[in-house]
């Protein structure tokens, strides 16, 4: 049986998948099975959302039964996901919820849990709040219900100075593009580098409730490479929806990922003596001209299962101060305690300052080596690591790549995928070498 939380909460089309009733239900569970955990009753949660406009009734849904577990509910509106994790770290709060669906098109919408001190659940906790939907429970009656509290966008507030505070560096003259994607960081994001001192240029800032990652925003950069050419922008910057992930974009309009901001990051923070034992934490999936830069400039790299919370895991046990993922969750145990779009906003301009290099400059660090990825649908990924054809393929090409290249097949942490991923010397042989494989693994795996 399938779990209910995937790598990222629980996600599927909104009304359909994730209904009011679900998350109803899943407030009720949260507070039981975390009550049940430490022995004491959940006092506080703190629930926010992006601008899908199905968040509205499943963010009022999921705090209905947050207060009928007698859990007292401050309600903070649209605000980024990291924004949340800040919140529920940083004030009197056992639990934060973020109603989202992150990059995912505007029909879809997630729920996902995160504990005191701002740290998504353990898969373990996770699954118990799943074995509690639906199951009877005793409910508090009279006074031990809980309140719904309304924020008033003090919330937003401490957040934009949390961030100002990690900048370290003053943006004053350096103008930046921002796309906003329509999403939660539409509002802050700007704000933020503006209180820098940037000169902001933004983009998809006007969330209606439909429009939100609309060939916009980190999976859609197309528009923000256009303006940030045609302005004159020093760089530019592309969030998703919940703002956890931020891509770039040079001067020049050429796309900057999350491999390179990692890499120009890593080697910043060396050079400052603020890498933690010289180490970067990314994904098997990080393109392998990464690792090679990093081992060029000193730097031991640390590889992951695909997912931020993962690469988290392993900062966490290493003590280690950066890592994230190529499609731009950096994250900066510093000052977060997940993915955050706009901090890595702020820390890109702030490299730039303090190096006087522009971001062409220092993303060039990582010579990337041409990498094709294709999603096989339809298929049981979960045999994808015992099936012998499937493996015998993947032997076959490795020999053929040598050591000019890389295969990976991880499955999709929330559908019935597996992702063929191939580095090689050229762009044709990475093709060659993925659709071979892609072919087998729809062959042999086909649900």
């Amino acid at each position: 049986m399938s779990r209910m939380f995937g790598t990222d909460g629980v996600r599927g089309l909104a009304n359909r998948d994730i209904t009011a009733e679900l998350a109803l239900d899943l407030g009720v569970a949260a507070a039981r099975a975390l009550g049940q955990r430490d022995g004491t009753s959940i006092a506080r949660a703190v629930v926010g959302r992006d601008t899908r406009v199905s968040g509205e009734f499943l963010s009022a849904a999921i705090s209905a039964g947050l207060a009928s577990a007698g859990v007292d509910v401050i309600r903070v509106g649209v605000l980024p996901t990291p924004a949340i994790a800040f919140l529920t770290q940083s004030a009197d709060v056992d639990l934060g919820v973020v109603i989202s669906a992150s990059h995912n098109p505007m029909q879809d919408n997630g729920i996902k849990f995160i504990a005191r001190g701002g740290y998504k659940l353990d898969d373990e906790i996770e699954d118990e709040i799943a074995a509690l939907v639906g199951t009877e429970w005793e409910r508090p009656v009279g006074e031990d219900v809980g309140r719904m509290l309304k924020d008033d966008a003090s919330g937003d507030r401490r957040y934009i100075d949390h961030l100002l505070a990690a900048v370290g560096a003053d943006l004053g003259g350096l103008k930046i593009a921002v796309d906003c994607a329509n999403g939660a960081a539409s509002k802050v994001g700007p704000q933020a580098l503006r209180e820098a001192g940037a000169d902001v240029i933004v983009i998809n800032a006007s969330p209606d409730g439909t429009n939100i990652n609309e060939n916009c925003g980190s999976t859609h950069p197309e528009q923000l490479q256009s303006i940030t050419k045609a302005s004159g922008a020093a760089f530019g910057v592309a969030f998703d929806g919940d703002a956890d992930r931020c891509l770039a974009v040079d001067a020049e309009g050429t796309l900057v990922d999350g491999d390179q901001i990692m890499g120009m990051l890593a080697i910043h923070l060396k050079e400052r003596g603020e890498l933690v034992d010289d180490t970067l934490v990314v994904t098997v999936m990080s393109n392998l001209g990464l690792l090679l830069a990093m081992k060029e400039h000193g730097i031991t790299t640390v590889q992951t299962a695909v997912g931020d919370r993962y690469v988290l895991e392993a900062m966490l046990e290493g003590g280690y101060t950066l890592g994230g993922e190529q499609s731009g969750h950096i994250i900066d145990t510093r000052n977060a305690t997940t993915g955050d779009g706009v901090l890595t906003a702020l820390l890109i301009a702030s490299c730039m300052v303090r190096s006087g290099k522009s971001l062409k400059e220092l993303a060039e660090v990582v010579k990337r080596l041409p990498q094709t990825l294709v999603n096989v649908k339809g298929v049981d990924k979960s045999r994808v690591k015992s099936d012998e054809g499937v493996a015998k393929a993947v032997a076959a090409a490795e020999e053929l790549l040598g050591e000019t290249g890389r295969i990976h097949l991880p499955p999709s942490g929330t559908d019935p995928i597996v992702r063929v991923m191939v580095e090689a010397a050229t762009h044709e042989e990475a093709d060659g070498v993925a659709e071979r494989l892609a072919d087998v693994v729809r062959e042999r795996l086909s649900l």
